[in-house]
Formats: structure tokens, C-alpha cells, sequence
């Protein structure tokens, strides 16, 4: 079997896209094909793997995979992504799309240029704080300041869903820290019962934040979209920035702007095609 597929991402946040209408992976069989995939070694090199769906509520679903093989709920870059996919390939000639990712429909806007899309829009929605919908095991809402320790040091997360789990720290230098080391376990604290992406974030100023992200699943990425939404909405939080940020993650930059009067997080981020291939099953 031949499967045709494009690589892309937003910031580095990397992932392989697929045709889920033109090739047809078995359900089963698919946690095993993500990991190959995956794997940056011995497949194609990825964050994980989205497929792009017919959708009966929107213009079209994304089903998105960690590298690991596992489902995940939401991927900002990846939704920018999958815009660009389906207006570069000519499935769709609109520049204002409904995209449904794990039941949740996002409003995007694309921004064209010479024909191909530069850079998507998304409305993520609402930010979620109350814990039990995060989901956290803790007792007051929202949740800031919530100790948690881990390789005997203690860190304090202010947590936030994006339609996905997100716990932000606030630290003095980000450049420094072993995430490779201290990582997994955060994804794993057992506060957390669905794991959990964790940003590390400095302050800059009052409309700049210095990010670096370790992604349940998937591990160290070079940026996330929805991390960076979830950034933004601590920071306000914490009385930190400005409403409107700038986002510096390891692959670029994001903007983000938290309306708290419509208590909606708006994302804008490129989007960017690497190469497409074909994968012999």
C-alpha cells in the first residue's frame, strides 16, 4: 500500500499530514504506523501524525496523534497546518474554514499570499480552568500557585486547558533547564490524570514571554500552539503582561491575544510545508 504524505509545521512543531479521505489506515493498526512514523531515525521524523478527515459539523477533521501513539485532543500549530494543507492542495478555495479536532470546531483565518497560505488565524476558544475539566486534582479555582515537586525541587503551575491539559511554570531562565530530565516527570505527576504538557516560561516584558515546551507524548518540542494559549492566559493571570503577547518559542514566535471580555484566546502563527513523499506499507 502507498500512502502519500506532506511533512509541515508551525514554529518546528513538526508532524506528517495525511489524506484521510484518499488513504485509509486501519484503527488498530494505526498507533503502531504513528510511532514508525514518527520515529526520527527509522521513519519520516515527526512530532506525531495528523490525519485530515471528512467532517459531517465542520469543513474537515483533524485527527491528530502524539509520536508515541496516542490520541491527543488539539495542536495549535497542527490546526495551522491543516488550513494550509487543504488551500495549498486545492480541497478547499475559502480563507475562512471550521476545522473539528476531538469534537471541538475551531474558526480559522487564513492569510494568502502568491497563492499559498503564510500564516492561519485560529480562535482557540475559551480558555478551561476549573480542574476538574482540566483535568487537575485540585481544590481551588482557578488553579495558581499549585506546588508541585519534582527531583526535590519545588515548582508552582498554573494550569489551564485548551481543550487540552497545560500546566505553566514561571521561571527566571529558561535556556538552562534538563528537560529531558525533569519532563517526564511532570507529564506524569500524579495531580494530573490525563498527564500533562508543561510550559517553562521567563517573563521579558510586559508583552514578550520566553517559552520552551515538554509535550505529553511526544516529549521536547519546538513550540506548541496550544501552550502558547495557555501561556497567555497565565500570564494574565499572574498579572504578568499585557493581554497581547509575543510568544518566543525554540522554533519561532506566535502571537497571542487573550480577549477577556469575550473570554476567547486568539492564536496567529505560520505555517509551513517541508516536503512531500510517499510511504510504501
Amino acid at each position: 500500500m502507498r500512502v502519500e504524505f506532506t511533512k509541515m509545521h508551525g514554529c518546528g512543531n513538526d508532524y506528517v499530514y495525511i489524506d484521510g479521505s484518499r488513504f485509509a489506515i486501519p484503527e488498530e493498526e494505526k498507533p503502531g504506523f504513528v510511532r514508525r512514523v514518527s520515529d526520527r531515525h527509522f521513519g519520516v521524523g515527526s512530532d506525531g501524525v495528523i490525519f485530515i478527515n471528512p467532517s459531517e459539523r465542520a469543513d474537515f477533521e483533524m485527527e491528530m496523534w502524539n509520536a508515541d501513539g496516542t490520541r491527543a485532543e488539539m495542536c495549535g500549530n497542527g490546526i495551522r497546518c491543516v488550513a494550509k494543507y487543504v488551500y495549498d492542495k486545492r480541497l478547499t478555495d475559502r480563507i475562512h474554514l471550521l476545522i473539528e479536532s476531538a469534537g471541538q470546531i475551531k474558526s480559522l483565518t487564513l492569510i494568502v499570499a502568491d497563492g499559498k497560505v503564510k500564516e492561519v488565524g485560529v480562535d482557540m476558544g475559551s480558555p478551561i480552568l476549573e480542574p476538574g475539566r482540566i483535568p487537575v486534582l485540585y481544590d481551588k479555582t482557578p488553579v495558581l500557585g499549585m506546588p508541585l515537586t519534582v527531583l526535590e525541587k519545588e515548582y508552582r503551575a498554573t494550569c489551564v486547558s485548551m481543550g487540552n491539559p497545560h500546566a505553566v511554570i514561571f521561571v527566571e531562565d529558561v535556556d538552562s533547564l534538563n528537560l529531558e530530565a525533569i519532563g517526564p516527570y511532570f507529564e506524569n505527576y500524579e495531580a494530573f490524570p490525563n498527564r500533562i504538557n508543561t510550559e517553562f516560561v521567563k517573563v521579558i516584558d510586559d508583552h514578550t514571554v520566553q517559552m520552551r515546551v515538554w509535550e505529553r507524548g511526544t516529549g521536547e518540542t519546538l513550540a506548541c500552539g496550544t501552550g502558547c494559549c495557555a501561556t497567555a492566559v497565565a500570564c494574565v493571570l499572574n498579572n504578568l503582561t499585557r493581554l497581547e503577547i509575543t510568544v518566543k518559542v525554540r522554533g519561532g514566535e506566535i502571537k497571542i491575544n487573550y480577549d477577556q471580555k469575550a473570554d476567547k484566546v486568539y492564536m496567529t502563527g505560520p505555517a509551513e510545508t517541508v516536503f512531500d513523499g510517499v510511504l510504501e506499507l
